[in-house]
This record gives C-alpha cells, structure tokens and sequence, in this order.
C-alpha cells in the first residue's frame, strides 16, 4: 500500500506546486470539452455517468464550461449499489441540485428484486452486478452515448480503450474490434440497440485529475482528504472497518490518518495512509505514489489480472 507522506513533505506543497507546470490542463480541457460537445451533436440521447466521484466532478465541471451554468444538455445517471459511501451519495445529490440538472437513479437492489441479479451469497460485494442495473438503465431510457469519468492511467484494460468505445445490442465491449480514431475524428456510427460509452477524460492522468481540481478549486466529498477511520490491513490494502466490511478473526483493528484516493462500492473500496488535507497536499502526494490509483485501493481488481477486461467485456463502465 501508499506510505505516508512525511509531514515534512507536505509542508513544502507550496514551493511544489509553484515550480510545477500545469499548462498541459489547457489542453486537455480543451479536449475535454470538445468531446462533451460532440456527444451532444452526434447523439440523441446521451447521458452523463455521475457518481459523485472526483473523476466525474472533472467531467461535470468541464460540461459546465462547455454549456454554460444550468445548461448540460444531457441528464446525470448514477448506478447505486446500496453500498456506496454516504459522504459521496449526499454530496452527489447536492452538486446535482446545485447544478439543476436532471439526476437519474437506478439501485442495484431494485434489479435484485426483479431477480435479474442474484447474488451468490448475501455477503457478497454488489460492485460487479453494476452491469445488470445500467444495461437496464440503457434499455429503460434507451440511452444511445453514457459519458464517463474512466482515465487509461487507472487499470490496463481501460488503456485499451477508445475515447469513443462502441458496444454492441448486448452492452458488451469487444477489445479486438474497435474503431479507429484518428486525430479528432470520431466514427459514431450505430446499428439498433448499439450504443456508445464515450470517455473524455481518457488521457488525464490522476496527477493532471488533482492539479485541475486545486487549479479550478472543484469541492469534492470530505473522504478525499485526510480523516481518522477504522482500518484493518488485509491482502495488502487498508479495509475500512465498516457494517458490511467487518474485522476477520485475528485482524488487528486500528485507527489511522487516511483519505480516499477513488470511491465506490464499500465492500471493494479502500483508502491509503495519507495526511493531505486538501488538493495541493494530494498533487505532492501522487507525485510521490508508485502504485495506481486503483492497485493501490481496489479489492475487485485484485480477483486475477484480466477482471477488469472481463467485467467490461460484459456492459462493466
């Protein structure tokens, strides 16, 4: 897992961030902002993928220079396993509300009770049964683009993928038949039932993710930062001790300085020791981290080298 930051380090964020060059987020928010702009002139019915996460508050406030305050012209659609944090959930309701735009729900839980997901035993984690609940969002409002925050930085299978990542009438993604893209052009091309999962944030990295955060001063959920929780350590990562992520017997429970480098479900989540307190602290810490964001806080992506690949392949974001 992450060390800790040295206190030492931190104290000199300031003399970091004013030699570190961040003219590379012109470009990429440009960039950015012409993808959401071509969603929204190719398709009929896109939709923003929201979790309330940092990746999609990027792309929310991209969509905001893109459109104008109050003017995104496709709604937000948040898959919620039931099991998400409610530091997140609150703070997504809220930035929605801020926003005025139009938040869509679809819950795991509610695709349980239609039996279209079954869970294998009643501990198991919901993250992966995420696909069921959107292809049904997809079908529902017969959504023909969802925009999401996904970074090829993140995991190797999401660096196979294009920006503008075709799926076929059954929702899944065929790595050895992909379109090419070609400078800025985009083959959007759909056959019946098809639809497109369009990725503009796809070249940023976590580092390019935290400067635009401390550079545009985009507000994120409180567990981004440093806080005090209840962690066990288990297969190399930190667990948070929580109602659906007890301690096992033997597991040593402690109470550490952490803070969340990605959020999502509680079961398959966890933080990293860090003492960052706000965006600036993060920008020095990731310059320091050599494990990815989601190596180093991911217990689904752990199961074998190819579930992130095989997850997609069958409708996973």
């Amino acid at each position: 897992m992450n060390a800790r930051t040295e206190p030492d380090l931190l104290l000199s964020t300031a003399q970091t961030l004013a030699h570190l060059s961040n003219t590379q987020l012109d470009a990429l928010e440009e960039e950015t902002i012409f993808i959401l702009r071509e969603v929204a002139a190719s398709f009929e019915r896109p939709t923003l993928l929201f979790s309330g996460g940092k990746d999609s508050l990027v792309l929310l406030k991209c969509a905001e220079k893109a459109f104008g305050a109050g003017r995104i012209p496709y709604p937000l659609l948040m898959i919620d396993t039931g099991h998400n944090f409610p530091e997140v959930t609150a703070f997504r309701d809220q930035r929605a509300k801020e926003l005025g735009a139009e938040l869509i729900v679809r819950n795991v839980e509610d695709s349980m009770r239609r039996g279209t997901v079954r869970l294998a035993h009643p501990g198991e984690s919901r993250n992966v049964h995420q696909s069921v609940t959107l292809l049904e969002a997809i079908e529902e409002f017969r959504f023909d683009a969802l925009i999401g925050g996904a970074r090829r930085d993140e995991e190797k299978a999401r660096a196979k993928e294009r920006i503008f990542s075709h799926r076929d009438s059954f929702g899944q993604w065929q790595p050895k038949d992909q379109r090419p893209e070609l400078w800025t052009l985009f083959n959007t091309r759909l056959a019946p039932g098809e639809h497109f999962r369009v990725f503009p944030i796809s070249n940023w990295t976590e580092l390019d993710v935290w400067q635009y955060i401390e550079r545009e001063h985009i507000a994120l959920p409180s567990i981004y930062y440093t806080h005090k929780r209840e962690v066990v350590e288990r297969r190399g990562l930190l667990v948070p001790v929580t109602e659906l992520t007890p301690p096992r017997d033997g597991e040593q429970v402690e109470v550490r300085d952490v803070r969340f480098r990605t959020v999502g479900d509680i079961t398959c989540t966890c933080p990293v020791d860090s003492l960052a307190a706000d965006a600036g602290d993060v920008v020095v810490e990731t310059l320091a981290a050599d494990v990815s964001e989601r190596g180093a806080t991911r217990m689904d992506d752990k199961t074998s080298e190819a579930s992130m690949e095989k997850r997609k392949k069958d409708g996973y974001f």
